[in-house]
């Protein structure tokens, strides 16, 4: 019995002891809290590209009631450069929105039509010029999520395309019963025209710092219609003759272009350490 009382005293003795040394301990500081990260946020940027057009128009359409018994062949044009500048707003880590002002450098047009419609007769028009463009328009793009550093995007555009025929020309030649028709040579004088545009995107954007952003893409173009100037005949016909007109002017255009985000990226600080 006296031992079984020992035994307790003993262990109450080293329960208090415990708990007294457990109060002279430190008390443990709360975890440190931490700011959550900024947000994927971009806002202002620049924007200037450069690339390659490939242009394609639906007709080529002159009012003289006789145009429609010509038949066209080989109607196109030569690849031309492009050029354009711009100022957009990232609005977010999906969207994002520009102004762009394009020079669509001179592409040259070639082509020919010709009939067999008039009795005993075959007649030919080939046509030479060049063209360019001044495209100002807003674009809206969607970005389709961020691997490796790749982001691939969609868009789209509308706008307005100043479209500028320049040394446009007309020779003709044919025969009548095998007989040899003298030639004639048609001049156009150079002529712009505003029209509606729109344009869809995609591609390819790859960021190489935290402000600055190359994109490879891809645009197809609807330019609207040009329309040369009043035409002068050098081969005895009347004078002026109709105008003509490339309708429908669309163009696949393939173009390199960098983004500069004016914004200073997001700096996250590092934790602070305590010591004991």
């Amino acid at each position: 019995m006296r031992s079984v009382k020992f035994l307790v005293a003993a262990g109450a003795a080293s329960l208090l002891s415990s708990m007294a040394f457990a109060a002279d301990l430190a008390i443990a500081p709360p975890p440190m809290s931490y700011a959550p990260p900024p947000a994927d946020f971009g806002g202002w940027y620049l924007r200037g590209d450069i690339g390659m057009t490939n242009q394609q128009m639906k007709s080529l359409n002159n009012p003289d009631p006789n145009a429609v018994l010509f038949t066209p062949v080989g109607m196109g044009f030569d690849s031309g450069m492009l050029f354009d500048v711009g100022v957009g707003y990232q609005f977010n880590n999906w969207l994002r929105a520009d102004i762009t002002g394009q020079w669509r450098g001179r592409a040259n047009f070639h082509g020919s039509q010709f009939t067999d419609a008039f009795a005993g007769s075959a007649l030919v028009d080939n046509y030479t010029a060049s063209k360019s463009e001044a495209v100002f328009m807003a674009h809206g793009y969607v970005d389709l999520g961020t691997w490796w550093c790749v982001t691939p995007f969609i868009g789209a555009g509308i706008g307005t395309s100043y479209n500028r025929i320049s040394s446009f020309r007309d020779d003709g030649f044919g025969n009548t019963f095998g007989v040899a028709r003298p030639s004639s040579v048609v001049y156009a004088a150079d002529n712009g025209k505003w029209n509606f545009a729109w344009a869809l995107h995609a591609g390819l954007a790859y960021r190489v710092t935290p402000n600055v952003t190359l994109e490879l893409g891809y645009s197809f173009m609807n330019l609207g219609d040009a329309t040369t100037g009043v035409n002068s005949n050098f081969g005895g016909g009347p004078t002026p003759q109709f105008p003509w007109t490339m309708k429908d002017i669309t163009s696949h255009d393939l173009m390199l272009g960098v983004r500069w985000n004016l914004e200073s990226p997001a700096v996250y600080e590092q934790p602070l350490i305590r010591k004991g």
